[in-house]
């Protein structure tokens, strides 16, 4: 099992950015890395990829020097257990509105005592039970896997102070996109309402000590960043559109 690098950064209390992924491509993930990005989040939930296609993407982004989180449709325990299974050091769980939809992620993500996953030699992620000793990997596991939970409905907000209390939650990613929509004003992060909400949740995280996350462009990255952010991720389709727009000012249009 690869030490997960990404996870090391944040626990030192440094910044660390990835790149998201929305479609099955190993090329990509090779280019993140040899951009320097610190890992990849693959998307399971809005994009194309596929359960069958995550261990190709894994182990290209193991080859590219790359961490790997994976967002799952749901916090659903069946399906975060086979994503682990495959080799992802990291979950990115969407939709965590109450504390127990936060232990529920959890559980799912640690073995016993911390968690309630499931144990199979002959998996991916355990060398396909070559030299497989439970113990040893159980314990590695536990300490290698991040556990982010996506705080994005306006349900949170009523559940704030208790949610990012929950032991074993290693990120508390703020969910710009989505919380908006949930308070009426989608993709309007200067609207008061949206932006007051925004940073009572980057305050209730950081009162907790625990790390903040969140993605966008490189100016919406920079404002959370100075909200306390340390997670952070863009996609690549960003990256393209203001390489796009450099180019056209190159040309004059």
């Amino acid at each position: 099992m690869k030490p997960n690098v990404m996870k090391e950064r944040l626990l030192r209390g440094e910044a660390s950015i990835g790149c998201s992924l929305m479609f099955p491509s190993i090329q990509m993930v090779e280019m993140f890395g040899a951009l320097g990005f610190d890992w990849v989040l693959i998307d399971c939930e809005h994009g194309s990829i596929g359960i069958n296609d995550l261990d190709a993407l894994i182990a290209a982004a193991e080859g590219a020097g790359l961490s790997t989180v994976v967002r799952p449709e749901s916090n659903d325990p069946v399906a975060i257990g086979r994503i682990l299974d495959r080799g992802a050091q990291g979950l990115q769980i969407p939709h965590v509105s109450t504390a127990d939809d936060a232990r529920r992620a959890v559980a799912a993500a640690r073995y016993l005592p911390q968690g309630e996953r499931g144990l199979a030699g002959g998996t991916r992620a355990s060398n396909y039970g070559i030299g497989f000793k439970p113990a040893d990997f159980v314990t590695r596991s536990n300490e290698n896997v991040l556990v982010c939970v996506q705080i994005e409905h306006r349900e949170a907000l009523d559940h704030l102070d208790e949610l990012v209390k929950i032991e074993g939650v290693d990120v508390f990613f703020v969910g710009p996109t989505d919380m908006s929509l949930s308070l009426g004003h989608p993709g309007n992060f200067d609207e008061p309402v949206v932006r007051q909400a925004l940073e009572r949740c980057y305050a209730a995280i950081r009162a907790a000590g625990k790390v903040a996350g969140t993605s966008g462009s490189g100016a919406l990255l920079r404002d959370f960043r100075s909200l306390g952010a340390r997670y952070m991720y863009t996609q690549f389709q960003g990256i393209l559109t203001e390489g796009r727009d450099r180019f056209r000012a190159l040309l004059g249009d």
